[in-house]
C-alpha cells in the first residue's frame, strides 16, 4: 500500500475583504515553493485559490464580512491540498453552482469560478450546508523536484 506522507502544513484565517484575496494567493504560492513548481503550476494554483476566496467574499458573506479559513498540506509525492472554508450562507445546490455560467451574483459575475478551479487543479471537492458555510478542497500534483 502506497500512502502519502505529510511533510508540511499551514493554517491561515483572513477577513472576507477583497484586499485579502491577493494575500491568500501569495501565501499559498509561497507555501508550495519547496515543491519547486513551474511558473505555470504556481499561476494555476494562485488562480484557483483566487476564485475560491472570491466566492467566499462575493457569495458566502454577501453584504457583510466574515472569516475565510485557508489551510494547506504538502505531501511527499509532491501533492498539495488547499482547503478554503467559510461559515457563510452556504450553497443551495452545489451541482448547479458548479455548472458553467451559473451565478447567483449580479452584473459582472460570469459564473465560471468552479469551472476555473477545476481546470487548474487535478481535483476539486465542494461541500456546503445552508447557513453553515462551504468548504472547497483543491488538490494539485506539482511536477517539480521537492526540496524535502
Amino acid at each position: 500500500m502506497n500512502t502519502k506522507k505529510l511533510i508540511n502544513e499551514f493554517k491561515l484565517t483572513i477577513d472576507s475583504k477583497s484586499v485579502n484575496e491577493s494575500f491568500a494567493r501569495v501565501a499559498v504560492s509561497a507555501f508550495v515553493t519547496p515543491l519547486d513548481p513551474t511558473l505555470e503550476e504556481i499561476a494555476d494554483l494562485k488562480t484557483a485559490v483566487s476564485e475560491a476566496v472570491t466566492n467566499c467574499i462575493v457569495h458566502a458573506y454577501k453584504d457583510t464580512y466574515g472569516k475565510i479559513f485557508i489551510s494547506g498540506k504538502l505531501f511527499d509525492d509532491n501533492t498539495v491540498k488547499i482547503v478554503i472554508r467559510d461559515k457563510g450562507c452556504g450553497i443551495v445546490d452545489v451541482s448547479q453552482a458548479m455548472t458553467p455560467l451559473f451565478t447567483t451574483g449580479e452584473g459582472d459575475r460570469a459564473g465560471l469560478g468552479f469551472t476555473v478551479m477545476e481546470s487548474f487543479c487535478d481535483k476539486i471537492n465542494v461541500k456546503s450546508k445552508l447557513t453553515f458555510g462551504t468548504t472547497v478542497t483543491l488538490t494539485k500534483k506539482i511536477e517539480g523536484k521537492s526540496k524535502w
